[in-house]
């Protein structure tokens, strides 16, 4: 690969002033603005000002991007497309998650509170003997990054359907080795857009049963701009649904179908547990929603005839888990469940699985902020829309909020 001249002028001025570092850091930086322009080329098919046949997008200008190397951080710029997206190869979209997962498992060490199978990581790293002021520079770095991620406004687009859901990871509630390690809920928010992109909303972590906190997650969105939410797709956390009462007044709750099944599995026999997981899920294969609402009421009663206590659990439940009913038939798949959510969760749960046992609530939100930053950008530089513009464009022709449950007619 041939470097420009004016670049390859530059590099020999630099040699020869005796800059030799700056020389080094600037040598990897043109190569690899080089490789990066070079891949570009490749996949939009024709060089810049360069007019072929097998152009199939132009450039839009660039958008920078900092790589920490090991000859120092070196400014790049990624060329933006008018058509499709382009991140390129060489730049590792998930570095962020390794340099978070290296920060976290440093911080255990340093404390003195991790396990052997972390011991045999910090040895495979090289990082045996970093001292706690590098831990610390690295921790800043990427709490800046984080912080400004789970602060950024929200006010771009509307977001007519958010999840929430939590998932649970071991902390270590004080410092050293004596600190209890205590489960704590690990709760994320993403939305959809009226375009039908999808987005990551915010991240916390705290007690998921606690109605204080869930309030307190939930107006911190609205704060920072959440706007045009239609429907909140979650679990049935005691203290997540009084919450969305008091955060979300009128706005349309739908009780995860998935989660729903699960308690009413618990009240039925094992051997009779497929029976009635068959008959349940039948109820959504309906076409509309009037004949949705007709198979439940008839489940209901079968079920409730061999079944009692289902009865009184299914009807309580109804309106809330029926709530998908009153948007766009294409969206139902993706809106009765937090199913959507499973894929953010099984990567938390992934890359967390390494450190077992986290130092403090900081240091989650380091490593889970840092995996759900590349995940958003994955989802922003996708070509294809979680849901059709088409079909968003029905749920604002069509859906009319007395129609839909509103949060406050819940019982629960």
């Amino acid at each position: 690969m041939a470097l420009p001249q004016s670049a390859l002028s530059e590099l020999l001025e630099a040699f020869r002033a005796g800059d030799g570092v700056d020389l080094i850091r600037e040598s990897v930086r043109v190569a690899l603005q080089e490789l990066i322009e070079l891949e570009a080329t490749e996949r939009i098919g024709a060089a810049p000002y360069e007019r072929t046949e097998d152009r199939v997008s132009e450039r839009n200008g660039h958008r920078p991007r900092q790589l920490t190397t090991k000859a120092g951080d070196v400014e790049l710029r990624i060329p933006k497309l008018r058509k499709g997206s382009f991140f390129p190869i060489i730049l590792e979209p998930r570095r962020r998650i390794d340099q978070a997962l290296y920060a976290v498992v440093m911080e255990a060490y340093v404390q003195g509170i991790s396990t052997r199978s972390v011991d045999d990581l910090v040895e495979a790293m090289g990082a045996v003997g970093i001292s706690k002021s590098e831990v610390s520079r690295i921790c800043a770095n990427l709490d800046e990054t984080v912080g400004a991620f789970r602060t950024r406004a929200l006010d771009h687009v509307e977001f007519p359907y958010i999840y929430l859901d939590a998932t649970y990871l071991h902390v270590r509630n004080a410092p050293g080795k004596g600190g209890q390690v205590v489960s704590m809920a690990v709760v994320v928010a993403t939305g959809v857009t009226a375009t039908g992109e999808r987005e990551i909303l915010g991240l916390d972590v705290g007690d998921s049963e606690d109605e204080v906190f869930w309030r307190s997650f939930l107006l911190s969105l609205k704060q920072r701009g959440l706007a045009g939410v239609k429907l909140v797709i979650s679990d049935q956390h005691s203290g997540l649904v009084k919450a969305l009462k008091r955060a979300f007044q009128g706005t349309a709750h739908q009780r995860c179908r998935v989660h729903f099944a699960r308690n009413l599995l618990a009240h039925v026999p094992k051997g009779q547990a497929e029976l009635v997981a068959t008959a349940f899920r039948m109820i959504f294969a309906q076409p509309t929603a009037e004949d949705v609402d007709a198979a439940w009421d008839k489940t209901r009663d079968e079920l409730a005839a061999r079944f009692p206590k289902l009865g009184p659990l299914m009807d309580d439940a109804k309106a809330e888990v029926l709530a998908f009913t009153a948007f766009p038939r294409e969206h139902w798949r993706k809106i009765w469940s937090t199913n959507p959510l499973e894929r953010v969760n099984k990567e938390i749960k992934r890359r967390s699985r390494v450190v077992g046992i986290f130092p403090n609530s900081a240091a989650v939100i380091r490593l889970v902020g840092a995996v759900l930053i590349d995940m958003h950008d994955e989802w922003i530089a996708g070509d294809r829309r979680y849901l059709s513009e088409g079909s968003m464009a029905k749920l604002y022709d069509t859906s009319d909020t007395d129609s839909v449950a509103a949060i406050e007619s819940s019982d629960v």
